[in-house]
């Protein structure tokens, strides 16, 4: 059975009225010294059994430690990473303070065959990037999620309805 993933794209309009977008640093040993493609929407997998928003809304309470502003999002579309995962991720425009996470958790040994297990935070960090770096931060799988918000919302020009 195919891996479904729901992620919820937050995103607000910087005082250039240039769309910025909320991603999180992958946490865990792997991804500990990268930057470039090493963060992500906030996102998780779910079940049949439940709605695509309501899994989004879920996760990125879950991974950043705090629900996602009030408001309507929308539906942003599908992507398909490089190991099979459909993503389908919803855009919602708000506010929301980065320096203040604190997500779920994940263990796992480490180091490798040390019998230790330790564990690590499902996202270590976020931030705001505008849309031509969060190009380079995304991972590559989910970067076709920026052309589709910025189709979406417009990337510059003052912001909505502008």
């Amino acid at each position: 059975m195919a891996r479904t993933s729901a992620g919820l794209l937050l995103y607000r309009w910087d005082g250039a009225g240039a769309v910025e977008v909320l991603l999180g640093h992958m946490g865990g040993p792997f991804w500990a010294k990268k930057d470039a493609h090493a963060w992500s929407v906030p996102k998780g997998e779910y079940t049949a059994d439940e709605e695509p928003l309501a899994a989004a809304r879920r996760e990125f309470a879950e991974e950043l430690g705090r629900p996602a502003p009030d408001g309507e999002p929308f539906a942003l579309g599908e992507v398909r990473q490089s190991g099979g995962k459909t993503v389908t991720c919803f855009a919602l425009e708000g506010d929301f303070d980065a320096s203040r996470i604190a997500g779920d958790t994940f263990a796992m040994e480490w180091p490798p065959r040390s019998g230790t297990t330790q564990e690590f935070p499902e996202v270590d960090r976020a931030a705001w990037f505008d849309l031509p770096t969060a190009r380079t931060k995304l991972v590559k799988g989910q970067v076709r999620l920026l052309d589709l918000l910025e189709s979406a919302v417009g990337g510059q020009g003052g912001g909505p309805g502008v």
